[in-house]
């Protein structure tokens, strides 16, 4: 079995003032500690950008640019999206074919949408999901605040059957990074 993972769009915007998601500084630094085992192991690490045409995530912006917090190095592959799917306009999944993964160790933001939508969909491509529950966040949204959204989301994304294999979704600090 051949693992990779995914940081989904932990950029500044997302990270810092008014729409800084939850809990960031601890979701940055369980997301490092993952990404250190896995860069150990020679697993290969894909640094997700999420890019719109206006607002803080236009291409380019301060806004749009990685996390001061995250660590990443030269041999991450980094990846525009400009949906809540990472597979979707990209070729997200053509390079893990030609790296011949199997499995996915994923984390970033936000849980109710990009992070929900790329474990939804890599489930359907039939790969083996590894959603890291304390390496997510989000934002209040009205309703619930952001700690009931990624506790929601890492109930319903475990449970989900119909793909066949399911997420498992484990802390952090039980992540075995496997090659």
């Amino acid at each position: 079995m051949t693992t990779a993972l995914l940081i989904i769009d932990v950029q500044q915007a997302l990270c810092t003032g008014a729409e800084a998601a939850f809990d960031i500084d601890r979701v940055i630094a369980r997301i490092n500690r993952v990404a250190e085992q896995a860069r150990a192991a020679g697993l290969p690490i894909v640094l997700l950008q999420h890019e719109e045409s206006h607002g803080s995530l236009r291409f380019g912006t301060q806004g749009w640019q990685l996390a001061e917090g995250l660590v990443t190095s030269p041999d991450d592959l980094r990846m525009r999206k400009s949906t809540p799917d990472s597979f979707l306009r990209t070729d997200l999944n053509q390079r893990l074919q030609e790296w011949q993964i199997t499995r996915l160790l994923i984390c970033g933001l936000q849980s109710d949408y990009c992070v929900d939508t790329t474990t939804r969909r890599a489930l359907a491509l039939g790969y083996e999901v590894v959603l890291v529950a304390d390496a997510h966040s989000t934002v209040d949204n009205g309703v619930l605040c952001a700690a009931q959204i990624t506790a929601h989301h890492n109930a319903t994304l475990a449970n989900i059957t119909s793909f066949g294999a399911r997420a498992v979704v484990v802390p952090a600090a039980d992540v075995r990074v496997e090659v």
